[in-house]
Protein backbone atom coordinates (compact mmCIF):
# COMPACT_ATOMS: atom_id res chain seq x y z
CA UNK A 1 0.00 0.00 0.00
CA UNK A 2 1.03 3.48 -1.15
CA UNK A 3 -1.03 6.02 1.11
CA UNK A 4 -1.72 9.33 0.13
CA UNK A 5 1.33 12.02 -0.01
CA UNK A 6 1.25 13.41 3.30
CA UNK A 7 -0.15 10.62 5.60
CA UNK A 8 1.65 10.02 8.91
CA UNK A 9 -0.46 6.49 9.72
CA UNK A 10 -2.90 4.82 7.10
CA UNK A 11 -4.12 1.10 7.24
CA UNK A 12 -6.08 -0.76 4.50
CA UNK A 13 -8.19 -3.60 4.63
CA UNK A 14 -7.41 -4.77 8.40
CA UNK A 15 -9.05 -7.87 9.41
CA UNK A 16 -8.45 -9.69 12.92
CA UNK A 17 -10.28 -12.43 14.37
CA UNK A 18 -10.36 -13.67 17.87
CA UNK A 19 -11.45 -17.38 17.16
CA UNK A 20 -14.88 -17.36 16.11
CA UNK A 21 -15.42 -13.95 16.48
CA UNK A 22 -14.71 -11.55 13.72
CA UNK A 23 -13.47 -7.81 14.91
CA UNK A 24 -11.59 -6.40 12.05
CA UNK A 25 -13.44 -7.11 8.59
CA UNK A 26 -11.64 -4.90 6.07
CA UNK A 27 -11.28 -1.63 7.65
CA UNK A 28 -9.22 1.14 7.04
CA UNK A 29 -7.86 4.33 8.35
CA UNK A 30 -5.62 7.30 7.84
CA UNK A 31 -4.13 10.05 9.73
CA UNK A 32 -2.00 13.43 8.41
CA UNK A 33 0.25 15.11 11.00
CA UNK A 34 -1.76 17.62 13.51
CA UNK A 35 -5.28 15.62 12.91
CA UNK A 36 -7.23 15.18 15.42
CA UNK A 37 -9.31 11.78 14.19
CA UNK A 38 -12.05 9.89 15.94
CA UNK A 39 -12.86 6.69 15.84
CA UNK A 40 -16.63 6.03 17.09
CA UNK A 41 -18.44 2.82 17.51
CA UNK A 42 -20.73 1.12 19.92
CA UNK A 43 -19.12 -1.62 22.57
CA UNK A 44 -17.78 -4.55 20.22
CA UNK A 45 -17.67 -3.01 17.63
CA UNK A 46 -13.60 -3.67 16.74
CA UNK A 47 -12.66 0.43 17.44
CA UNK A 48 -10.36 -0.68 19.95
CA UNK A 49 -9.19 -3.24 18.14
CA UNK A 50 -8.43 -0.94 14.81
CA UNK A 51 -6.08 1.51 17.49
CA UNK A 52 -4.28 -1.61 18.91
CA UNK A 53 -3.22 -2.71 15.49
CA UNK A 54 -2.69 0.89 14.11
CA UNK A 55 -0.08 1.18 17.45
CA UNK A 56 1.68 -2.42 16.81
CA UNK A 57 0.59 -3.52 19.75
CA UNK A 58 -1.88 -6.22 18.17
CA UNK A 59 -0.84 -7.67 15.10
CA UNK A 60 -3.70 -8.32 12.16
CA UNK A 61 -4.50 -11.26 10.48
CA UNK A 62 -4.53 -9.39 7.12
CA UNK A 63 -3.93 -6.01 5.67
CA UNK A 64 -1.63 -2.96 5.58
CA UNK A 65 -0.50 -0.52 8.68
CA UNK A 66 2.02 1.94 6.80
CA UNK A 67 3.23 4.21 9.35
CA UNK A 68 5.52 7.10 7.99
CA UNK A 69 6.45 4.82 4.96
CA UNK A 70 7.43 2.38 6.75
CA UNK A 71 5.50 -1.04 7.56
CA UNK A 72 4.60 -1.73 10.54
CA UNK A 73 4.41 -5.89 9.08
CA UNK A 74 8.01 -5.80 8.21
CA UNK A 75 9.55 -4.03 11.53
CA UNK A 76 10.37 -6.80 14.39
CA UNK A 77 9.40 -6.36 18.12
CA UNK A 78 12.10 -4.29 18.83
CA UNK A 79 11.77 -1.80 16.62
CA UNK A 80 7.65 -1.93 17.61
CA UNK A 81 8.26 -1.31 21.06
CA UNK A 82 11.10 1.29 20.29
CA UNK A 83 7.99 3.05 18.30
CA UNK A 84 5.45 3.02 20.95
CA UNK A 85 8.73 4.17 23.43
CA UNK A 86 8.83 7.15 21.63
CA UNK A 87 7.02 7.97 18.55
CA UNK A 88 3.49 7.01 19.74
CA UNK A 89 1.77 8.38 23.08
CA UNK A 90 -0.90 6.63 25.27
CA UNK A 91 -3.71 7.61 26.93
CA UNK A 92 -6.32 4.76 28.50
CA UNK A 93 -9.63 5.26 30.07
CA UNK A 94 -8.27 4.99 33.38
CA UNK A 95 -4.90 6.97 33.17
CA UNK A 96 -2.77 3.44 34.19
CA UNK A 97 -0.36 5.46 36.10
CA UNK A 98 1.84 3.49 38.63
CA UNK A 99 0.83 3.66 41.86
CA UNK A 100 4.10 3.53 43.64
CA UNK A 101 5.33 6.23 41.99
CA UNK A 102 4.39 10.10 42.14
CA UNK A 103 2.92 11.70 39.28
CA UNK A 104 6.34 13.83 38.42
CA UNK A 105 7.50 10.49 37.99
CA UNK A 106 4.94 8.57 36.22
CA UNK A 107 5.52 11.47 33.45
CA UNK A 108 9.45 11.43 33.20
CA UNK A 109 9.21 7.39 33.15
CA UNK A 110 8.61 6.92 29.07
CA UNK A 111 11.83 9.49 29.24
CA UNK A 112 13.71 7.19 31.72
CA UNK A 113 12.70 4.29 29.72
CA UNK A 114 14.64 5.79 27.12
CA UNK A 115 17.57 6.08 28.78
CA UNK A 116 17.30 9.80 29.88
CA UNK A 117 18.86 10.86 33.23
CA UNK A 118 16.43 11.44 35.68
CA UNK A 119 16.79 15.21 36.87
CA UNK A 120 16.18 15.91 33.00
CA UNK A 121 13.39 13.46 32.26
CA UNK A 122 12.17 15.42 35.61
CA UNK A 123 12.30 18.57 34.28
CA UNK A 124 10.85 17.95 31.06
CA UNK A 125 8.22 16.21 32.99
CA UNK A 126 7.33 19.24 34.89
CA UNK A 127 7.09 21.18 32.18
CA UNK A 128 4.48 19.20 30.34
CA UNK A 129 2.70 19.05 33.76
CA UNK A 130 2.52 22.34 33.95
CA UNK A 131 0.87 22.94 30.47
CA UNK A 132 -1.28 20.03 31.50
CA UNK A 133 -2.12 22.21 34.95
CA UNK A 134 -1.04 19.93 37.15
CA UNK A 135 2.44 20.95 37.94
CA UNK A 136 1.38 21.04 41.85
CA UNK A 137 1.05 17.66 42.03
CA UNK A 138 3.88 16.62 41.17
CA UNK A 139 5.10 14.81 44.12
CA UNK A 140 1.87 13.26 44.66
CA UNK A 141 1.17 10.08 44.12
CA UNK A 142 -1.83 8.86 41.54
CA UNK A 143 -4.23 7.48 44.60
CA UNK A 144 -3.99 11.02 46.19
CA UNK A 145 -5.69 13.08 43.01
CA UNK A 146 -8.81 12.92 41.53
CA UNK A 147 -9.54 11.54 38.59
CA UNK A 148 -9.96 14.26 36.68
CA UNK A 149 -6.04 15.46 37.72
CA UNK A 150 -4.65 11.92 37.39
CA UNK A 151 -6.12 11.70 33.46
CA UNK A 152 -4.44 14.94 33.14
CA UNK A 153 -0.99 13.67 34.47
CA UNK A 154 -1.61 10.73 32.33
CA UNK A 155 -2.26 12.85 29.06
CA UNK A 156 1.17 14.96 30.42
CA UNK A 157 3.34 11.45 30.30
CA UNK A 158 1.74 10.50 26.72
CA UNK A 159 3.32 13.94 25.08
CA UNK A 160 6.56 13.93 27.32
CA UNK A 161 8.51 12.32 24.55
CA UNK A 162 6.64 15.06 21.66
CA UNK A 163 5.39 11.69 19.94
CA UNK A 164 3.63 11.98 16.12
CA UNK A 165 0.63 9.87 17.05
CA UNK A 166 -1.02 10.02 20.41
CA UNK A 167 -3.53 6.97 20.90
CA UNK A 168 -6.78 7.40 22.98
CA UNK A 169 -8.91 5.02 23.96
CA UNK A 170 -12.11 6.19 25.70
CA UNK A 171 -9.70 9.12 27.70
CA UNK A 172 -12.69 10.81 29.19
CA UNK A 173 -14.81 7.18 29.93
CA UNK A 174 -14.40 7.11 34.21
CA UNK A 175 -14.35 11.18 34.26
CA UNK A 176 -17.23 13.21 34.53
CA UNK A 177 -18.42 15.66 31.59
CA UNK A 178 -16.98 18.90 33.64
CA UNK A 179 -13.63 16.62 34.27
CA UNK A 180 -13.95 15.43 30.72
CA UNK A 181 -14.53 18.54 28.52
CA UNK A 182 -10.94 20.04 30.19
CA UNK A 183 -8.62 16.67 29.51
CA UNK A 184 -10.16 16.82 26.19
CA UNK A 185 -9.50 20.61 25.60
CA UNK A 186 -6.33 20.08 26.67
CA UNK A 187 -5.10 16.72 25.17
CA UNK A 188 -6.12 18.56 21.52
CA UNK A 189 -4.66 21.66 22.42
CA UNK A 190 -1.24 20.13 23.06
CA UNK A 191 -1.52 18.00 20.21
CA UNK A 192 -2.31 20.37 17.55
CA UNK A 193 0.40 22.92 19.17
CA UNK A 194 3.07 19.83 18.51
CA UNK A 195 1.28 19.10 15.03
CA UNK A 196 0.80 14.94 16.85
CA UNK A 197 -2.00 13.59 15.11
CA UNK A 198 -4.20 11.74 17.69
CA UNK A 199 -6.47 8.89 17.08
CA UNK A 200 -9.21 9.19 19.26
CA UNK A 201 -11.36 5.71 20.46
CA UNK A 202 -14.78 6.90 21.74
CA UNK A 203 -18.58 6.41 21.54
CA UNK A 204 -19.82 9.79 22.30
CA UNK A 205 -20.32 12.35 20.63
CA UNK A 206 -19.59 15.12 23.25
CA UNK A 207 -15.74 13.80 22.87
CA UNK A 208 -16.05 13.46 19.05
CA UNK A 209 -17.04 17.11 18.48
CA UNK A 210 -13.13 17.63 18.91
CA UNK A 211 -12.02 15.95 16.54
CA UNK A 212 -11.44 17.12 12.83
CA UNK A 213 -12.83 14.24 11.47
CA UNK A 214 -15.26 11.15 12.58
CA UNK A 215 -14.53 7.20 11.74
CA UNK A 216 -17.34 4.82 12.61
CA UNK A 217 -16.44 0.85 12.86
CA UNK A 218 -19.72 -1.22 13.10
CA UNK A 219 -19.42 -5.29 12.32
CA UNK A 220 -15.88 -4.49 12.61
CA UNK A 221 -15.56 -2.59 9.32
CA UNK A 222 -14.47 1.46 9.22
CA UNK A 223 -16.85 4.12 7.00
CA UNK A 224 -15.36 7.85 6.82
CA UNK A 225 -18.01 10.26 7.57
CA UNK A 226 -15.91 13.02 5.94
CA UNK A 227 -16.09 11.05 2.60
CA UNK A 228 -19.62 9.69 3.06
CA UNK A 229 -21.27 13.21 3.11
Amino acid sequence: MTPPPGTLLAAEDLRKSYGPTVALDGAGFSIHPGEVVAVMGPSGSGKSTLLHCLAGIVPPDSGSIVYDGRELAGMSDTERSALRRSEFGFVFQFGQLVPELTCVENVALPLRLNGRPRKEAERAALAWMQRLEVDDLAAKRPGEVSGGQGQRVAVARALVTEPRVIFADEPTGALDSLNGERVMELLTEAARSANAAVVLVTHEARVAAYSDREIVVRDGRSRDMERAI
